[in-house]
C-alpha cells in the first residue's frame, strides 16, 4: 500500500510523490519572526532608569522548514533593545537624551540665554557679566569664564542661538523652565531696569524653552519685582 505526500520543490510548486507506507516523511512547516542587529549605541532606558547599551534589531518573518528560516516574508518593524534587560522599546525611546546628554545640554543652554540676554542690553557691565559666568557654572560648566562669555556674547549677534535652548527646555520641567528663565532675568537686571531689547531676549529665551508668552510675561515680572 502507498500514500502520497504533497512536499515543495524548485519554486515552491507542489509535487506528487509515490512513497511507501513503511517509509514516512514528515515536513514541518511554520511561520517565524527573526531580529537581527542593524545598529547600536547608547540610550536612557526608561525601564532601567539610567544610560545603556542598545541594539537597535529588526524584524522580518521567515517561513521555516524544520524551524530553520528558508523563505523570507514581510518586515514587521524595528526595536530597540536594552543589553542590561532586555525590554524592547519603539524607536522613539531613542529622542529621550542620555544623562551625559542632558548634563551637555544644561550648561550649553544657559550659554545660550546669557549671550543672547548680555548682547541685547550692556555687555560691557562687569556686574552683569560676573552674574553670567557664577550662572552658568552653577549649571555644571565649572571651566566657564569671562573669554567663553565675549565667544557666547558674539555668537548670539550672528546666529540663533534658540537651538541649544530648545534641547533644554524639552528636558526640564515646568519649575525648572521657569527657574531657568528667572536666572536669565536676573543677570539683565544686574545692569539696571530692563530694556524693550532685554525684554525682547528674555522672550526669545521662554518661546524655545516651549513656554507661553503669557507663562513667560509672569516669570519675567515676578523676578523683577523679587529683585526691588
Amino acid at each position: 500500500m502507498k500514500s502520497v505526500l504533497w512536499v515543495f520543490a524548485g519554486a515552491l510548486s507542489p509535487k506528487r510523490v509515490q512513497m511507501r507506507e513503511e517509509n514516512p516523511v514528515l515536513l514541518i512547516f511554520g511561520l517565524s519572526v527573526f531580529f537581527r542587529t542593524v545598529d547600536e549605541g547608547m540610550f536612557h532606558c526608561p525601564h532601567c532608569g539610567g544610560d545603556r547599551a542598545y541594539r537597535l534589531r529588526s524584524g522580518r518573518r521567515w517561513l521555516t522548514v524544520f524551524f530553520l528560516p528558508v523563505i523570507p516574508l514581510g518586515h514587521i518593524g524595528e526595536a530597540v533593545q536594552c543589553n542590561v534587560c532586555r525590554t524592547r522599546f519603539n524607536r522613539a525611546v531613542l529622542r529621550l537624551p542620555t544623562t551625559v546628554q542632558m548634563a551637555a545640554s544644561l550648561p550649553a543652554g544657559m550659554r545660550a540665554a546669557a549671550g543672547l540676554v548680555l548682547a541685547a542690553g550692556d555687555p560691557d557691565d562687569d556686574g552683569a557679566r560676573q552674574r553670567a559666568v557664577e550662572t552658568v557654572r552653577g549649571y555644571g560648566d565649572a571651566e566657564y569664564d569671562a573669554e567663553l562669555l565675549d565667544e557666547d556674547i558674539a555668537l548670539a549677534t550672528v546666529e540663533d542661538p534658540a537651538a541649544r535652548i530648545i534641547q533644554v527646555g524639552g528636558q526640564l520641567a515646568v519649575e525648572a523652565k521657569e527657574w531657568f528663565l528667572a536666572q536669565a532675568v536676573r543677570i539683565a537686571l544686574v545692569s539696571g531696569p530692563l530694556s524693550d531689547e532685554e525684554r525682547t531676549a528674555l522672550h526669545r529665551v521662554a518661546q524655545a524653552l516651549g513656554m507661553t508668552p503669557a507663562h513667560a510675561l509672569g516669570v519675567i515680572v515676578t523676578t523683577e519685582g523679587a529683585a526691588r
